[in-house]
């Protein structure tokens, strides 16, 4: 170990940008047992590692460094999946240069951080290959919990509650399973056979998944009450918000998640609203974060004649990955920095034939410690554009079965949860972003495990005389 004085960080080849714009396959290669076994000799094995905790999950890292470096995969996809319910997703979606590699010593130090996140899914690659599988318990308890939701949250939920030994009964309203992960999460990001591999482990392993059922709508919730010992919601955040200008309601004005979701269904070759398809058209995207970059990358796969982004601070204060805005630049998009929507503009027919902007500029830092914007006085300008598409983040929907019920949700429509993500109403647990609103993946699958953990503590306790 500690070999960063002779290898720099390397990354995993990435396909040339002309190449990769053509489909929807993922861009980076998975590591050679060599380059992982030579990047994780890198670690200096610190005594209080900055990467296991900057990370939500608190993963092991420096454990399973070590074990590719040894040449170890059996040790290090043990240690791997001890920790994290799906880490060969986290490591192809997570924004590891603001967690773990953000604060690796040698980062700090200016030697490069470990590759962690390739690291993370080379090791599960190279474990599937070799026939290693994830752990759930060999006996099940009668217990039996019902999660309603299958995104990150209620995925790794069921992870958890399934190593301890609960029975699992999965309900997802959509036709397939994985929620962000699936419908949210672009393939040449994360290609779906990953998330339903995944998947395919937990149903092997006794988990029922009943697909095209909405709690609330095609079973009522309160059946779930009576016929489980535990429930847990993870619904996600799917409510977009608005920048509340003239113009946002015209006809080619597509909310981010809208549009994310129609192409993945058109790639599925299920039914889908033509409406979203930009060939030819120069889109404009608004925001600056993940979701962003998803569809100014989606739309240029889709032949969009330009894309542009238009984000309201500058590039260093870009919520997203730097890793997601590089790939975004490469494969041909534009910035637009320091530049806020006022209006969208529309012909006679309705039309949408551009966007007005004001010039902004940051001032003093607020109690979040970001820099304020400023509006710049008569500084509009016009951006031309055949569609704008709105990537302003998401608020918690707040289902009806919530307040029939008795769970307790904040002013912004999150679920109110304890420490133990359980809600106001007992044996009712959740977590992910319907309890924090939109937020990472990694995040989710926290509050997931955490919940978990807390319900099998309660249903396994010994009863007492």
């Amino acid at each position: 170990m500690q070999n960063f004085t002779n290898l720099e960080r390397i990354e995993p080849l990435k396909r040339g940008s002309n190449e990769r714009k053509k489909d929807y396959k993922e861009i980076y290669e998975v590591f050679r047992p060599s380059e992982a076994s030579a990047q994780s000799d890198r670690c200096v094995q610190c005594g209080d590692p900055g990467c296991h905790d900057k990370c939500p999950l608190h993963n092991y890292i420096p454990y399973w460094l070590r074990g590719v470096a040894s040449k170890d995969i059996a040790l290090s996809f043990k240690i791997s999946n001890e920790t994290n319910p799906f880490p060969e997703i986290t490591g192809r979606i997570c924004p590891q240069d603001r967690l773990c590699e953000g604060d690796c010593t040698l980062h700090q130090d200016g030697y490069g951080a470990i590759t962690i996140g390739s690291i993370e899914t080379f090791i599960s690659e190279e474990g599937f290959k070799k026939g290693l599988t994830p752990e759930f318990a060999e006996h099940f308890t009668d217990k039996k919990v019902a999660i309603v939701g299958s995104g990150p949250a209620g995925f790794s939920a069921a992870t958890y509650l399934m190593r301890a030994g609960i029975k699992v009964e999965m309900f997802e309203k959509a036709n397939r399973p994985g929620g962000l992960l699936t419908y949210g999460i672009p393939n040449f990001k994360l290609e779906k056979e990953v998330v339903f591999r995944r998947f395919k482990f937990l149903q092997d392993a006794g988990m029922k998944l009943f697909l095209n059922v909405e709690v609330g709508k095609d079973i009522d919730f309160k059946e779930l009450l009576e016929n489980y010992d535990a429930v847990f919601i993870g619904i996600g955040a799917e409510k977009p918000k608005k920048a509340n200008i003239p113009g946002e309601n015209a006809e080619n004005v597509f909310l981010a998640m809208d549009f994310l979701r129609s192409i993945q269904k058109k790639l599925f070759e299920e039914v889908y609203d033509h409406k979203y398809e930009v060939s030819g058209k120069r889109v404009v995207v608004i925001g600056g974060g993940d979701t962003a970059m998803d569809c100014i990358r989606t739309s240029l796969r889709e032949g969009a004649a330009s894309v542009k982004c238009l984000y309201r601070r500058d590039a260093k204060n870009m919520p997203g990955s730097r890793k997601e805005f590089k790939n975004a630049k490469e494969e041909g998009a534009e910035f637009i920095f320091n530049a806020s929507p006022k209006e969208i503009l529309i012909n006679e027919k309705g039309e949408v034939i551009g966007i007005e902007m004001l010039k902004t500029q940051l001032s003093q830092k607020d109690e979040s410690g970001r820099q304020r914007v400023e509006i710049v006085d008569n500084s509009e300008f016009r951006v031309d554009a055949d569609v704008i598409i709105m990537a302003l983040g998401f608020d918690p929907v707040k289902p009806e079965f919530l307040y029939e019920n008795g769970i307790e949700t904040n002013r912004w429509g999150g679920i109110v949860a304890d420490e133990n993500q359980e809600c106001s109403k007992p044996f009712v647990f959740t977590g992910g972003d319907c309890f924090r609103g939109s937020d990472l993946v990694v995040t989710a699958a926290q509050d997931g495990k955490i919940a978990a953990q807390a319900i099998a503590k309660k249903l396994l306790a010994p009863v007492q005389d």
